[in-house]
């Protein structure tokens, strides 16, 4: 009796981590991630939610902290995100809002510069595992520092 009310356990749990692998409303992934700006050469790290509101469409807030080699700067996207594939390689387009903080100081002093626009991109979820994907993304953000880059990093199913 232990052993079969244990398989059963394991079934429902393994088959509701593949289905929050799928793109249906009410499903969503944490993602972690690095970023690398093409124009500027900076690293950052950064953290953010997808949520399917819709079947196939999701919104992803998150936060980065770039790391610049003088001052500070960190960046707030609020993202649309429309997955154009399904299956164990996902494709998708995103378009949403963009928020950067930027200070060009060397200690912190001085002003910090607020920049508000756009980003643009497409990217992909390929999962690895039931309990993990790769996460990746091409993108352009328009608030200054302008910058074209990279994100890469893990996604958790949630």
């Amino acid at each position: 009796m232990k052993k079969a009310l244990l398989i059963f356990c394991a079934t429902f749990m393994l088959s509701f981590v593949g289905l929050a692998q799928t793109q249906e409303q009410g499903n969503a992934r944490f993602h972690g991630f690095g970023t690398y700006g093409l124009n500027y050469h900076n690293f950052g790290v950064g953290a953010g939610i997808e949520y399917f509101f819709v079947d196939k469409f999701a919104l992803m807030p998150s936060y980065t902290f770039v790391f610049p080699q003088v001052g500070k700067e960190s960046n707030f996207s609020a993202d649309l995100r429309y997955y154009v594939s399904e299956g164990p390689s996902q494709l998708y387009f995103m378009a949403g809002y963009s928020q950067t903080w930027v200070n060009t100081q060397p200690d912190g002093a001085g002003t910090t510069r607020n920049q508000k626009g756009a980003n643009v991109g497409v990217g992909a979820y390929i999962r690895l595992t039931d309990a993990i994907g790769l996460s990746t993304e091409f993108r352009f953000q328009s608030p200054l520092p302008r910058e074209v880059g990279f994100r890469v990093g893990f996604a958790i199913p949630l």
